[in-house]
């Protein structure tokens, strides 16, 4: 249970949601970056920017899960109205945190192999974070 005040928790929460939105800022302009290097082909500026990429887009999902969904999934979050949308859109958002972690994962360790389904994947994980950030907006 919380010791701070009112003022102060909603102090806390806006300073965890201006910190996820500023990291989904940063991904989602590198987002456009990686989009804009057709043909992926291997070399040391695309494996450089994709590298890039997958950590701020880690630094963005964790951002969001240790931030804001933490307070929803300890119990600590006390408004009822974003409990309930929170308990309808969570599992939403959850599907695109394992889609964003398996991309990460696909392409952390580069490999001119791995980049034959980069345009594909970069499609699925783009639909999957516009999903993402259209349910968090909601919740937010």
């Amino acid at each position: 249970m919380s010791h701070l005040n009112p003022p102060e928790r909603r102090a806390q929460t806006r300073a965890l949601i201006n910190k996820m939105l500023a990291a989904r800022q940063q991904m989602l302009v590198l987002l456009c970056k990686v989009s804009g290097l057709r043909p992926f082909e291997s070399s040391r500026p695309v494996e450089d920017l994709l590298k890039e990429f997958c950590e701020v887009l880690v630094d963005y999902i964790a951002s969001a899960h240790f931030g804001i969904y933490q307070r929803i999934t300890e119990g600590t979050e006390r408004r009822q109205p974003v409990l309930a949308l929170a308990k309808d859109l969570y599992p939403r958002i959850s599907e695109t945190t394992e889609l964003c972690l398996c991309f990460n994962e696909k392409y952390e360790q580069l490999s001119s192999a791995k980049l034959v389904p980069l345009q594909e994947d970069l499609s699925r994980l783009s639909e999957a974070l516009a999903t993402r950030v259209e349910l968090e907006d909601q919740l937010i």
